[in-house]
């Protein structure tokens, strides 16, 4: 346990622990929410605001708190830090031209995938993305093209962290079930998800990869089963993808696919 290593400073997960707690159902919360939530002392908390308050990233409004915009610098510092980030922009601006669906970059996180960047439309669905928002892997095309072609302790490490909750009418809700999905995406070269996120959702990824051949982050393209079929967005979409995948990694430096 991390707590356990002499090297581990417990007052820095901590304050992470109260910074993550702000989130779309609790953008205000209150001292005592925040206290229930993180599982940790109101004293406690208290202090990691107040000195999150001086550093400029939380602010206070009565008796609730809210995030400040320095908040977003952290991002930024890592979007400045990663050229996978730069690099992929103006692929996923000719993916989603070429598609004209919504086009990411996700990268792998825990058990979760996080979008580092995105080239949005304007379309409604239910589910909120922007950057820096996380969803569970085992439930998502990016999650699966991230981890088919993994290292067998990562897959087992994500497995052993997933909830595997039923999320839609088709999510996969076992290890057994996403290792043999993932056996699909190794024999296909993409992933494709529809209905497992969320209800109307379809979703195709392909991994990106750098100088060593290594999967570091997976391009995505998503549509509504109002617009397209699974199949239909296959045919339209699945050749765009790869193939923007297969153009991100060569600007990487990746050997050729």
């Amino acid at each position: 346990m991390p707590n356990e290593d002499r090297d581990f400073i417990q007052s820095i997960e901590r304050g992470f622990a109260v910074l993550l707690a702000f989130d779309e159902r609790h953008p205000t919360p209150s001292l005592a929410e925040l206290a229930t939530k993180t599982d940790l002392s109101r004293p406690a908390v208290r202090r990691i605001l107040l000195t999150l308050q001086k550093l400029g990233y939380v602010a206070a409004n009565g008796s609730r708190w809210s995030l400040t915009p320095r908040v977003l610098s952290i991002g930024q510092h890592y979007s400045a830090s990663h050229a996978l980030v730069e690099t992929a922009m103006p692929r996923l601006v000719q993916l989603s031209e070429r598609t004209h669906e919504s086009a990411s970059l996700g990268v792998l996180d825990g058990a979760d995938v996080v979008y580092a960047a995105r080239v949005p439309v304007r379309r409604i669905m239910s589910i909120n993305v922007s950057v820096g928002t996380r969803v569970p892997a085992y439930a998502t095309s990016m999650g699966r093209a991230l981890l088919a072609w993994a290292p067998a302790e990562t897959v087992e490490r994500v497995i052993a962290e997933s909830r595997f909750e039923k999320l839609a009418t088709a999510t996969v809700t076992s290890a057994d079930a996403l290792r043999a999905e993932l056996d699909r995406v190794r024999e296909q070269g993409y992933a494709l998800t529809s209905a497992e996120l969320e209800e109307g959702l379809i979703s195709l990824a392909a991994p990106v990869r750098d100088a060593t051949g290594a999967v570091v982050g997976v391009l995505a393209c998503s549509t509504s089963s109002g617009r397209h079929t699974p199949e239909e967005f296959r045919a339209a979409a699945a050749g765009h993808v790869v193939d923007s995948a297969d153009a991100l990694s060569a600007d990487l430096g990746s050997p050729t696919r």
